[in-house]
């Protein structure tokens, strides 16, 4: 079969781009692969050539040589093209073509260290303070770069040495089968290199635990769960590899007065029913510093929501403040002197209805639903 067209075996025109021969190889390596095809003597031998076919012809230079004199020219010392191999030397093209696929990564360079985790801080606050913003310092006990060795993890004087098991590649591969596993070098983890005389304070690790004290800057108008992000003051990668992230997540304290939903302000606020039936102004202190007047119209029902434009919290990071809603809850008394209830039986027996059309109307239908009857 080494005599048959390479075109022709891996089924593309002569004019096929490198991207349709590859796209083409990929299918018919996974229909003649001798894994999927246990025992049969033709897929072996088609799996072969046209691994041999697409080795040709996914480099450039052998490919325009075979376009120019076809298989002669690589007799004789010519290329190459026609070396007997067993399934293990065609290992490489292979994964080339199927690395992307498999999730894995072509080729060489040591592999980078992994960078430190980001960790977790939780700060409560007030409602002033998100609303205002806070500067503020926070102490933390976390893994810094070691000060002796400046992170290496070597004894200074000293430094890492390339992994011999894995070359400096930070991985092994290993054919198992149909696939090619690649697993981090056991005896590096990863790192490729290996340190034979590590520093004394932080055991190789290039890392120690400290003490830290980091200033934390609150925006104006943060809410329950924002988080405020330190960048690079995470856990410190090992053996000089960058630091993770700290990320601080604000808890608002439940406020005394005012309940928050966005940048809206919600307070409820009890009034006399004498203030209800006549009407008044009320001064609502704001989270601003600034007391709001608050204008009361006569003849306000309990469950009434009086707005104040712009006296709510700040946009976070942006431009304005929310409003300021105020709940009018009615209140009834509860305790009477002589006096005043001489004055309510007197208003009670000048009643017309018409004070309450509410009530007159909700009467007037009882009396239809019980007629009804």
């Amino acid at each position: 079969m080494t005599e048959i067209d390479y075109y022709e075996l891996l089924e593309c025109e002569r004019t096929a781009d490198a991207a349709t021969i590859k796209s083409s190889y990929r299918k018919l390596a996974m229909k003649y692969h001798p894994d999927k095809n246990a025992g049969c003597k033709d897929s072996e031998a088609k799996f072969k050539a046209v691994s041999e076919a697409y080795d040709c012809l996914k480099d450039p230079q052998k490919r325009a040589a075979y376009d120019r004199f076809g298989h002669a020219a690589f007799r004789n010392g010519g290329g190459g093209g026609q070396q007997s191999q067993d399934f293990g030397g065609f290992s490489d093209i292979f994964e080339s073509v199927f690395g992307e696929f498999m999730g894995g990564q072509r080729g060489g360079g040591r592999q980078q260290t992994r960078r430190g985790a980001d960790l977790r801080y939780d700060m409560e606050i007030t409602l002033e303070e998100a609303f205002h913003g806070k500067e503020t310092e926070i102490t933390v006990d976390i893994s810094a770069p070691c000060d002796t060795c400046h992170g290496t993890g070597s004894k200074p004087g000293t430094h890492a040495h390339t992994c011999q098991h894995c070359h400096g590649h930070g991985k092994v591969r290993a054919q198992q089968g149909f696939f090619v596993v690649e697993r981090a070098c056991p005896l590096c983890h990863g790192s490729g290199q290996v340190i034979t005389d590590p520093c004394a304070d932080c055991r190789g690790e290039g890392r120690v635990e400290k003490t830290k004290t980091l200033a934390v800057s609150v925006p104006p108008g943060v809410d329950e769960g924002t988080r405020v992000r330190l960048t690079g003051e995470g856990e410190a990668g090992a053996r000089g590899a960058p630091a993770g992230d700290l990320y601080i997540f604000l808890h608002v304290k439940r406020h005394a007065l005012f309940e928050r939903e966005g940048t809206t302000l919600f307070a409820r606020a009890p009034i006399s029913f004498t203030t209800a039936a006549l009407g008044g102004t009320m001064s609502i202190p704001g989270l601003d510093g600034k007391r709001h007047e608050v204008k009361i119209p006569a003849g306000i029902q309990s469950g009434k929501q009086l707005r104040q434009r712009g006296a709510g919290m700040p946009v976070l990071q942006g431009r304005g403040h929310g409003d300021l809603v105020i709940q009018i809850d009615v209140e009834t008394p509860t305790k009477l002197s002589t006096r005043q209830r001489a004055l309510l039986e007197e208003f009670r027996e000048t009643e017309t209805g018409e004070e309450c059309p509410q009530s007159q109307g909700f009467f007037s239908r009882l009396k239809n639903v019980i007629a009804g009857e």
